[in-house]
């Protein structure tokens, strides 16, 4: 496979499709974007202008097409039909967070991937940022000790400015499923298994609609905002804050707290990374900027891409494992979805079931 270029289809032709996923899938020579969906069939044909492909005039009819691999990137509540189909017809599968809006429907798509024998990979492009590399090379390596605690937040002025509409479906139940947590807490979560190595098996949670509108006046019907509180078996405990409702500038960060130290990714506006000993020593490292909700090209440089795109076609031509599997992807859904009851009755939610499948 990896001497023929790669066929790729994509449902789906909104923001993130425009701005992440047709420009990467171009910029790479092996790859050939084969076939565009979307539901305005406008959209998939200004898409086509752009990044040729036929435009198809149903998911079924893109599915049946000879192609190695489609991209969902279609509404939440969408995501699980659409990737088992392409599952079922032989395609492999990079589908956008979050996974979709129910559990169930979450082990599904793992289920499907395995019977199909072929890559269900979920779009958590945090794992790929270069200071979280470099933080998880650090811990593993010992350099801030055993880990005690974190704090993560994630918080933007909403995803109206992402989409560039006001009455964005993100705000819409029935078609986001969840708000905040879905939209930016399962990027944090997921990153906090992927840098401990551990998954998170308790959560206290609160979440709130404090001021996103619908455009006659009401109060959206998925939260704005949340908090929550993480516990793991190890004795890690930490929190994460996600909001829509941060109006300044895009905020971004995790901090890890060890017995020898600190590690500080994106919490400092000029430096990526800064690691803090307990000897008194502190080291600035500037990396490449991570990609932000609010650029409006492909990452904060004109050549800058989320390494998604990347991961996912080297992927299926053998060259890499995949480092955000479907399978991986269940332990952050779990957690999500838990905080979400954790909010609903008040009380600590246990995940019993990732410390089955810890890391």
């Amino acid at each position: 496979m990896s001497e023929r270029k790669i066929k790729i289809g994509v449902i789906g032709c909104g923001a993130i499709s425009m701005r992440r996923h047709l420009p990467e899938y171009a910029s790479r020579s092996d790859v050939e974007i084969a076939a565009l969906y979307n539901r305005t069939r406008s959209k998939a044909e200004e898409a086509c202008k752009i990044y040729g492909g036929r435009v198809c005039d149903s998911i079924e009819e893109l599915v049946a097409m000879d192609l190695d691999a489609v991209s969902v990137c279609s509404a939440n509540t969408a995501h699980a039909s659409d990737s088992i189909l392409a599952l079922r017809s032989g395609k492999h599968v990079l589908c956008e967070k979050p996974m979709d809006v129910t559990m169930e429907n979450c082990e599904n798509m793992a289920a499907e991937a395995e019977k199909a024998g072929k890559l269900l990979m979920i779009a958590q492009n945090q794992r790929f940022s270069s200071a979280h590399v470099k933080a998880r090379e650090l811990v593993a390596e010992g350099a801030i000790g055993k880990i005690l605690s974190f704090e993560t937040k994630f918080g933007h002025s909403g995803p109206e400015r992402w989409t560039g509409t006001e009455d964005t479906w993100f705000f819409r139940k029935s078609a986001a499923g969840m708000g905040a947590l879905a939209d930016l807490g399962i990027h944090k979560t997921d990153l906090i298994h992927y840098l401990t190595g551990e998954a998170i098996t308790s959560v206290y949670a609160r979440t709130a609609t404090l001021d996103k509108r619908y455009p006659e006046g009401g109060l959206i019907d998925v939260e704005d905002n949340a908090w929550c509180i993480y516990g793991m078996d190890s004795g890690i405990t930490g929190t994460m804050h996600v909001s829509w409702t941060d109006y300044g500038q895009e905020y971004n960060s995790v901090v890890l707290h060890g017995t020898k130290g600190s590690i500080r990714c994106y919490d400092d506006r000029e430096y990526s990374l800064i690691l803090e000993t307990d000897d008194g020593k502190t080291d600035f490292l500037s990396t490449e900027g991570m990609l932000t909700n609010a650029d409006q090209t492909i990452g904060t440089g004109k050549d800058q891409h989320s390494g998604v795109i990347d991961e996912f076609v080297e992927c299926i031509q053998g060259r890499r494992n995949c480092r955000c599997s479907g399978q991986e992807a269940l332990k952050g859904m779990r957690v999500i979805f838990a905080a979400l009851r954790s909010s609903a009755e008040g009380r600590i939610e246990e995940i019993p079931e990732n410390r089955i499948t810890q890391m």
